[in-house]
């Protein structure tokens, strides 16, 4: 074996990305087929070859090296299994083939070879274990130990007869129980009577240690209830784990109940008569009833546990029997004869039958129950019987409405609007109760018994029933399930005994699906003529055509496609799903038809492998028992009618991630898995396996395995090589025939340039390249990574031959037949391939990693729209179905949108409550609106464009003009939309002709029509009626117009109805009733009122809605998860629904263009009253938005859609402000926002500031960046000089090591910072404190971090510094309010020239090419100044030049100089503007963004900009020199952005290299950024909490420690470096206060973190696990502090409240409340160990709570024998106000770590001051004064040090033993918190959002 290291070839400096981004429209390199777009490859290159703007490129000029012609080998001779000879090359060792020893307790052969399963077929159902585990003795019986095939039992078993229920032998009696003559049935029956039921049964077997035994899924129970008694059915049955579950049946029961081992069923009989008696007694004339139950499916629903066999019955009063059987086989009892021959169903056995006279139907005598029933659903409702024939009983959750009528009212609720109850279509109209404006109706509630007569009829056959192509294979929502022949037109669901049908049926045609992957997104293959990729969207088997983009589908499966696999010859297609247990499917790939459905023994199977002529397949998954095993099927009799047979079954404990068949002999293959690479042979109907020797590679985890493929023809089984992956990046190259591994070699990064000495990566070190997939070619090897790149290599992995990278990590490749094409697949969900010839990837599918919540369409162009659980909104080309746009969101989530009708604009809705509008070709947000406070339920426009409306979760609706470019909010109205309301595009409706607007609301009970442009309300219909089935009032749930011809307004209620009312008067016009088990969230009519279509569940439901007669609707399957949106096509001509993925329907309907609508009620004529609804506004002129110049090859750039855009979009205020003149505010204004003003830190009398040498802490690191500065960071790469500010501080650091210096002296925060260009001194400039009239200067010396220089001269803050090029003068700026321009010459830093400027300026710059010239930038005007010098004087000429008209409104923000004579200027706008400096003229503009530019850099031929949008934009401005000729002609399409990146704030600073590839940014979220232009990468430098630091926390072993912030934020850093390992992130929560576990809490390993929240939620996360273990809420108000108990199992807890709760910290149940501190928030709890026996009191810990009323109280406490008592109570005087200056500081305590009856407190009181405390003594012992009042508070373990922080910014430390202090600087804000280290070594300060970590000097 050799090992080798084969590095990544080739530079990293990339090519730069031409990405296909924003405008997502393919770009075109070459060919038209060349396209990249997001989601798929960025790019494919070869390393090395530096060609800018290359996509794929070759090794030197030659291209791409994939060796010698690939041929095609022959195929070998292919001998079935079990009919092979020996074959010459030993695939296992000879030890293999010997009986292996068997391990103890194991059911596994040793080493070698695997226990095979019992063979046999595949369609009979394993319960127990396999043969190879011997079971426990005791365990039950022979039928649960191991069930075998019962033939005794089929087809059915008579169990009365069977067991001699006469003799009373094996079964028992008790009570009344006697054998009668049953008049109906004309036989004998048993009959059970008596009060009390438990009293009177008859029971089978005898007695409970007995069982059964009866494995048939089916238990028929022939009976009938006595009239007004009640009876009980109680089953025991057994699991196939031998776990025994109680089913029990009862009209005794009101309600379904549920544990581990008991179900618990009610059982709701009804009579049909007028009155119904809410008591379940079984009513006179009871029939016979059939019962069956499915004991598999009972089990698998309410349980999730697999059905073994049935143990015992037992029948109690009262009631009548004739019989028990089972069965494997579904009977239909009513069917014999002729009507059942071309019916997929099963006859009832003469036996079974129940006699029925000549002309009589079966259902008029007889009830059939079936149970489950086929919707499966949760069970929420009672079992329900009708009385009326022939209608199916079912029980269980879920039925349908009660078919007696019952007739209810309901008062007026308003005066203002009418409120009309719903009647039923059969109810007849009454006349209004009193006249009104408005029409006013109030009629009861009336259900007609028809009402149900016309649904939908029931039956069911499961998926892995054994049935042929055209059978029943489906079950959904209880309907007909037929599967056509041909797979092009879907699966139809309709009513079976409807008499009148719409034609054509179906009438939907599945076209198009868009989405990839769904349960994984590793499965795609090739077809084996290599046109085509087959690949799974949840569901749906997708086959797509590479070249045309035409796909067509395989539909059938119920849940998500876990596997795929395709044979050799691509004649058979094989797949499963992911529903437990799994069915697999065999599909004749080329007519499409499914062959064959059979359930396999595997819960979940991972993986499928055909062998090469597709007589075997095998699977891989897992058992119940959570074991690997491979099964083996025969599938070589299948395409001839045969069936699937199990060949053989084998487990294994070891993992198994990928399994092949080989190619060349399909008895053998290979898996690999974690630890394990074995080989296996199928041989004499067993699979047996071997291990290959990995020696030290034994502990990688291999994720995916390859033969290597002869280039000459038919090999032999001794050449056969094994390549296998890990995602440690080693490749293994097996030789099958030795087991050995010949090569090993390992995938790593190409080293990164810089350090003098580079470390060697040996093969067991550096990162290697996490390898998720790898496929061969006989010339060369694919590998996917999780860097997200796609490789391509020659099998001696010399060199990269190409490569292209993708934005997510690469879960599957997979080479072409011909080894041209290699298809990759992302996690992400994109799935694309590369040609190799051409050197393009080509991008196949895009899809939502989430859910599909909503979707619009766009008339004009075409257009989707869709937003998703993911956090994107994206745009589809419903043509081509390709993506167009890609929105993303990091901070909130789209919830609704639509498309403006007449705009290329859509708007979305988002939870934050925020609307916005985006422009589809400028690619940006335009406005943005906050009116709602809670998320976006709805969003509509009105027809033309004038009007939008929103709605939100907390009941507001509001109004937009649209005619207005900035839409502003017309009206904003609380309280009007029910505020639980999903979010749907049926929340909100807009009639067709723009007049009305309807949503649900106020209540749930209510809908309410309005005028959309008065927002009158017009009508108010109440729907509130009782629903009889569930208890409880109707609401609704989506509403809908139809066209205005008609003037319908359709309503679907909970109850499953859909009404259809007269929008005018609120009259029911129709009512669809049952229209779905749940409720109807999305529904829409067609424009000709032909189609209704509903969201119903997993499917799609279309009505004929012109069919008065309700014939019932046909049903489309195909999603996984339930449709959220269903929506027509703009031309009418398609459907569109969206869930798990988006699917486009062909309506196979003609169009009828003589379609007249039903002619329009009277009311509807008449109009709405008085007066005709007129326009908000006129049409507005739509003028072309000036286009942002475009890369050529790259397209528009990504949003984050979280973004604020340009101008403000708060309702309230543009709608006070609609006629004034927008103004801007240039970014530059908030560049520096100084922090808080604080009292300076040496304030008051009483501080110490301790002499250099004798300093007790020295600064060691600080965490945090100030965000708030402006150019407040410099970087030189030449000399790796890096430097920033962070607060007061300036912080120098070096790049590779991390080490600090930090340059303290500024009082004041530091706005900004600026280097010479010798990079020997640096100036820093600060705000003006409160101490000082002036702002600071100070200058340093860069190589001794001294201060070297002190001036100061702005009476208000420095906004910019800049040297001059020959570093001989300083210029400084001051800010808008001062405007004062200072030069300083730098050789003694005097003053040499000080002017006022006449406006505010907000940049400053000199010339680098003339250090006599500097320009200004500000309102409106570019200012340039002459220095001219005369002896020691300069003097300043100026001179001022207006900016253009055709820039736009705003102000100058930043500017930086191009080549000479150029000058670039940023505005407040986003435009980018030009300057000529000789000729003092603009020659160029264009927009750069739609922020304000408050960032310019430039080089020679490369500009970049940064905006307050967080935009970082690269420039290709080569061109612009030579526009400069053309004076005012210039136009700027010659200037294209190359790059873009986002990031997370307002760009503030940024320095880069000369060449501008390389650079560090700023941004306003207070992080620094590296960035590399040319890897297209942004990399975190320095980030820390973006607001307050509540907490610092330390491991027991102070390796760690950890923060919480206001951000909600938890962060874990490694003590030693200060870099964050951790993040633990809550959204739209402030995380107030943190704990971390004690050492003595379990294992070292097992640490763990407390964490509350200001929702009073507290969380424990598991630090080694990285993941949340707990969720509790103790507290109904945020919490204050949390710590543990010294044992580490029970955590304290106070509020804001004064609450403390003390919680199990391994349950989350809190046990105790303490509430003595009531009515002050607790400020901290403190814990130590009770260490002092003279306090009186018993306990283990010691521990206190410390309440902002000044109150202390101590208490003692053993939590495990839940024990706490008070030990003393302290109370502190309340200080004047005037002390405190109205803000209280808070009241902190702590026990004293070196002696424990010692507290300390301070807190506001009389005095500042420490207050030390005795417990023994009960008195206070000693008081330390202060100069503050102390805001934070610690106490050092190791030594008597105490840690004060105060409000003005300043740390005291005291010597308690000695009584000295210390006092420190440094912090820019309140010390609010410091905290010593467990070893008192460190100690963390934290002033705002900065933290501070100082070395504590040995004392």
């Amino acid at each position: 074996m050799t090992a080798e290291v084969a590095p990544l070839s080739g530079s990293r400096c990339q090519a730069p990305r031409c990405m296909s981004r924003a405008g997502r429209a393919d770009a075109k390199a070459g060919s038209s087929s060349g396209a990249m777009a997001r989601g798929s490859a960025r790019r494919a290159r070869v390393p090395g070859s530096g060609v800018p703007g290359s996509r794929v490129g070759g090794r030197g000029a030659e291209g791409p090296r994939l060796g010698p012609e690939a041929r095609v080998p022959a195929r070998a001779e292919y001998r079935l299994p079990g009919a092979h000879p020996r074959a010459s090359g030993a695939w296992l060792p000879s030890g293999a083939r010997t009986r292996p020893a068997r391990l103890a307790g194991v059911g596994v052969a040793g080493e070698g070879a695997e226990s095979p399963g019992p063979t046999g077929s595949c369609l009979v159902p394993e319960a127990g274990p396999s043969s190879a585990v011997a079971p426990a003795r005791g365990a039950g019986p022979p039928d649960a130990r191991r069930r075998l095939p019962a033939a005794w039992q089929h087809p059915f078993l008579n169990v009365f007869r069977h067991f001699r229920v006469d003799e009373w032998k094996r079964s028992a009696k008790q009570g009344d129980v006697a054998v009668v003559t049953d008049k109906t049935l004309k036989g004998a029956v048993y009959r059970i009577r008596g009060s009390v039921s438990a009293a009177n049964y008859i029971q089978l077997p005898e007695n409970s240690t007995q069982s059964l035994g009866l494995t048939g899924r089916y238990l028929y129970v022939l009976f009938r209830p006595l009239p007004n008694k009640h009876f009980v059915i109680h089953l025991d049955v057994s699991t196939e784990d031998n776990q025994v579950i109680r089913v029990s049946f009862s009209n005794l029961f009101k309600e379904f109940k549920s544990t581990a081992t008991r179900l618990q069923f009610p059982f709701v009989l009804e009579a049909r008569t007028p009155q119904r008696d809410l008591v379940d007694l079984v009513p006179h004339g009871a029939r016979w009833t059939f019962l069956q139950l499915d004991l598999q499916d009972i089990l698998l629903v309410y349980l999730n546990r697999r059905y073994g066999h049935l143990k015992s019955v037992r029948l109690c009063a009262s009631l009548l029997v004739r019989n028990l059987y089972t069965s494997d086989l579904c009977f239909e009892p009513a069917i014999s004869g002729a009507p059942w021959a071309k019916l997929p169903v099963t006859p009832m056995p003469r036996e079974m039958a129940f006699p029925v006279p000549k002309g009589e139907s079966w259902h008029d005598r007889y009830v059939h129950v079936r149970f489950p029933s086929d919707s499966l659903k949760v069970p929420s409702k009672p079992m329900e019987k009708s009385g009326s024939p022939p209608e199916a009983v079912l029980l269980g959750p879920g039925p349908h409405p009660l078919p007696c009528p019952v007739a209810s009212s309901k008062p007026v609720r308003f005066s203002v609007s009418p409120v009309v109850q719903t009647p039923s279509p059969t109810a007849s109209s009454q006349a209004p109760l009193a006249p009104r404006p408005f029409p006013e109706v109030s009629l009861s509630q009336e259900r007609s018994e028809a009402s149900n007569a016309d649904g939908p009829r029931f039956h069911s056959l499961e998926p892995w029933a054994r049935v042929k192509a055209s059978d029943v294979h489906t079950a959904a929502a209880g309907t007909h399930v037929l599967t056509h022949e041909s797979t092009e037109v879907p699966v139809a669901l309709e009513d079976a005994g409807s008499c009148k049908r719409f034609l054509p049926d179906p009438i939907l045609r599945l076209k198009g699906v868009i989405g990839f992957g769904g349960h994984s997104t590793r499965q795609a293959l090739w077809t084996p003529d290599g046109t085509a990729v087959v690949y799974p969207c949840h569901a749906v088997i997708v086959v797509l055509l590479v070249d045309t983009g035409q796909q067509r589908f395989f539909l059938g499966h119920t849940d998500k496609v876990s596997a795929l696999a395709l044979d050799g010859s691509g004649s058979l297609l094989a797949s499963a799903q992911a529903r437990t247990p799994s069915v697999i499917r065999l599909w004749d790939f080329q007519t499409g038809r499914c062959l064959c459905v059979f359930q396999s023994p595997v819960h979940v199977v991972c993986s499928l492998s055909f062998s090469d002529s597709g007589a075997l397949l095998c699977g891989v998954g897992k058992d119940r028992h959570g074991r690997t095993m491979v099964v083996a099927w025969g599938t070589g009799q299948v395409g001839l009618g045969g069936e699937v047979v199990v060949l053989a079954k084998a487990h294994t404990d070891f993992d198994v991630q990928a399994f092949r068949v080989t190619f060349f002999d399909e008895t053998r293959m290979a898996s690999c898995g974690q630890g394990s690479v074995r080989l296996w042979r199928l041989r004499g109907g067993a699979l047996r396996s071997c291990p290959v020797d990995l020696g030290e590679h034994h502990v990688l985890q291999f994720t995916d395995l390859a033969f290597k493929q002869a280039r000459d023809g038919c090999p032999e089984p001794s050449a056969a090589m094994l390549f296998v992956c890990s995602r440690s990046g080693h490749i293994l190259e097996i030789d099958c025939q030795c087991m050995v591994v010949r090569h090993a070699r390992r995938l790593l990064p190409t080293q990164t340039l810089g350090g003098p000495h580079p470390q060697k990566q040996t093969f067991s070190t550096g990162p290697g390249i996490a390898i998720s997939s790898l496929s061969l070619s006989p010339a060369m090897c694919a590998v996917g990574s999780a860097d997200g790149y796609l490789r391509l290599w020659p099998l001696d992995f010399s060199s990269v031959l190409l490569e292209a990278e993708h934005e997510g990590p690469v879960s599957s490749v997979c080479v072409s037949p011909d080894g041209l094409r290699v298809l990759s697949a992302t996690s992400s969900g994109h799935l694309g391939f590369l040609d190799t010839p051409s050197r393009v990837y080509h991008m196949l599918a895009r899809s939502h990693t989430a859910p599909v919540l909503a979707l619009a369409t766009e008339q004009r162009r075409g257009q989707l729209a869709t937003v998703s659980q993911d956090r994107t909104v994206r745009i589809w080309d419903l043509a081509t179905l390709q993506q167009l746009y890609d929105f993303t969101s990091s901070e909130e989530a789209p919830c609704t949108v639509t498309f403006h009708p007449t705009r290329p604009i859509f708007f979305c809705g988002f939870s934050s409550g925020a609307v916005r509008s985006f422009s589809l070709e400028a690619a940006e947000v335009l406005v943005e609106h906050t009116c709602h406070q809670g998320a976006i339920t709805g969003l509509t426009a009105t027809p033309d464009g004038r009007l939008l409306f929103s709605s939100c979760s907390r009941g507001s609706l509001a109004q937009y003009n649209c005619v207005d470019p900035q839409w502003h909010v017309l009206r904003v109205a609380a309280d009007m939309v029910w505020p639980d309301a999903p979010a749907s595009p049926s929340t909100l409706a807009v009639s067709r002709d723009g007049r009305l607007l309807a949503f649900v609301g106020p209540s749930r009970h209510t809908v309410t029509v309005m005028g959309s442009v008065s927002l009158d309300e017009l009508l108010r219909v109440d729907i509130g009626t009782l629903d009889l089935a569930s208890g409880r009032l109707d609401s609704a749930m989506a509403v809908c117009f139809g066209p205005a011809a008609l003037g319908h307004l359709l309503v679907s209620t909970s109850s499953n109805r859909v009404m259809v009312l007269d929008a005018a008067s609120g009259r029911i016009i129709r009512e669809l009733p049952g229209v779905h088990p749940e409720p109807c969230s999305s529904l829409m009519l067609s424009e000709d009122a032909r189609f209704l279509l509903m969201a119903a569940g997993r499917a799609v439901k279309v009505w004929d809605y012109t069919t008065q007669a309700n014939p019932g609707p046909q049903v489309y399957i195909g999603h996984s998860e339930p449709v959220q949106a269903v929506t027509f096509s703009p031309d009418q001509q398609q459907v569109l629904s969206a869930g798990d993925a988006i699917f486009l329907w062909d309506i196979l309907a003609t169009s009828e263009s003589d379609q007249r609508f039903p002619g329009p009620s009277p009311a509807c004529e008449a109009g709405l009253g008085t007066g005709r609804l007129e326009d908000a506004a006129s049409r507005a002129s739509e003028l072309p938005r000036q286009q942002v110049p475009k890369p050529s090859q790259a397209s528009p750039p990504r949003l984050g859609i979280c973004a604020r855009p340009p101008d403000g979009g708060d309702g309230t205020s543009d709608t006070k402000n609609s006629g004034a003149p927008r103004t801007t505010c240039p970014a530059s204004h908030k560049a520096f926002t100084p922090a808080r003003a604080s009292r300076g830190p040496h304030s008051a009398k009483g501080t110490s500031l301790p002499p250099a040498s004798s300093e007790w802490l020295r600064l060691k690191a600080v965490v945090g960046y100030s965000g708030n500065g402006r150019a407040n960071m410099v970087w030189r790469p030449d000399t790796g000089f890096f430097a920033y500010t962070c607060g007061r501080l300036v912080v120098a650091e070096d790049l590779h090591s991390g080490a600090q210096q930090h340059w303290p002296g500024h009082p004041a925060e530091i706005s900004t910072l600026a280097l010479s260009h010798s990079a020997q001194v640096l100036a820093s400039a600060s705000g003006r404190s409160s101490t000082t009239d002036h702002c600071q200067i100070r200058v340093w010396d860069v190589s001794g971090g001294l201060c070297r220089h002190l001036i100061s001269h702005h009476s208000t803050t420095v906004l910019a510094l800049a040297f001059s090029p020959d570093d001989r003068l300083l210029v400084t700026l001051g800010d808008h309010d001062g405007r004062t321009l200072a030069l300083w010459g730098t050789a003694t830093y005097d003053l040499v020239s000080s002017t006022r400027l006449p406006e505010p300026v907000h940049g400053v710059a000199f010339n680098p090419w003339d250090a006599g010239e500097l320009t200004c930038v500000g309102q409106g005007t570019v200012t340039f100044w002459l220095l001219q010098q005369r002896g020691a004087d300069i003097s300043l000429q100026v001179h001022r030049e207006q900016v253009p008209e055709t820039v736009g409104a705003g102000e100058l923000t930043s500017l930086c100089y191009g080549a000479p004579p150029l000058l670039y200027c940023g505005t407040s706008s986003g435009q980018v503007c030009v300057w000529d400096t000789r000729a003092g003229r603009c020659f160029l503009s264009w927009e750069a963004d739609d922020g304000g530019i408050g960032l310019l850099l430039c080089s020679s031929s490369r500009l970049v900009s940064g905006s307050s949008t967080g935009r970082l934009r690269l420039w290709a401005v080569g061109p612009v020199s030579e526009l400069r000729c053309k004076g005012s002609g210039a136009r700027s399409s010659s200037v294209f952005m190359e790059r873009e990146l986002v990031l997370d704030g307002a760009v503030v600073s940024a320095s880069f290299d000369g060449s501008v590839d390389m650079g560090v940014v700023g941004t306003r979220a207070g992080t620094l950024w590296f960035i590399s232009w040319a890897e297209g990468t942004s990399t975190r430098l320095i980030s820390g909490h973006r607001s307050k630091v509540n907490e610092v926390v330390f491991s027991p072993g102070e390796s760690h420690c950890a923060t919480c912030g206001e951000d909600g934020s938890v962060r874990v850093w490694a003590l030693a470096s200060m870099e964050l390992v951790i993040q633990f992130q809550v959204l739209n929560q402030s995380c107030l206060c943190l704990a971390w576990s004690p050492r003595c809490c379990g294992r070292p390993e097992q640490q763990r973190l407390a964490a509350g929240y200001g929702d009073g939620s507290l969380r424990i996360f598991s630090v080694s696990r990285t993941a949340m273990e707990l969720k509790m809420h103790p507290h109904p108000v945020a919490l204050t502090t949390v710590t543990f108990s010294t044992d580490g199992q029970t955590v304290l807890s106070g509020d804001k409240d004064g609450l403390v709760a003390v919680s199990h910290s391994r349950t989350g149940m809190t046990f105790r409340v303490l509430s003595d501190h009531r009515g002050a928030p607790i400020s901290t709890i403190c814990v130590t160990r009770k260490e002092c026996e003279d306090l009186g009191v018993e306990g283990t810990d010691l521990w206190l709570a410390a309440s902002g009323d000044q109150r202390v109280s101590v208490w003692a406490s053993n939590w495990l024998r839940n024990r706490c008592e008070l030990v003393d109570w302290l109370s502190f005087p309340m200080p004047a106000t005037t002390e405190t200056q109205g803000h209280l500081p808070p009241s902190l305590a702590a026990f004293c770590p070196w002696d424990g009856a010692l507290l300390m407190y301070v807190g506001p009181g009389v005095d500042k001051e420490v207050i030390i405390y005795d417990l023994s003594q009960k008195q206070v012992v000693e008081k330390i004064p202060l100069p503050f009042f102390a805001m934070s508070l610690s106490l050092s373990p190791g030594t008597r040090l105490l840690a004060l922080g105060f409000a003005e910014c300043m740390l005291r430390l005291v010597d308690c033993a000695t009584g000295t202090a210390q006092d420190f600087a440094g912090h820019n804000n309140a010390v609010h918190l410091c905290r010593f280290t467990p070893s008192a070594r460190l100690l963390f300060t934290a002033a705002c959002n900065e933290i501070l970590v100082w070395e504590v000097s040995g004392r």
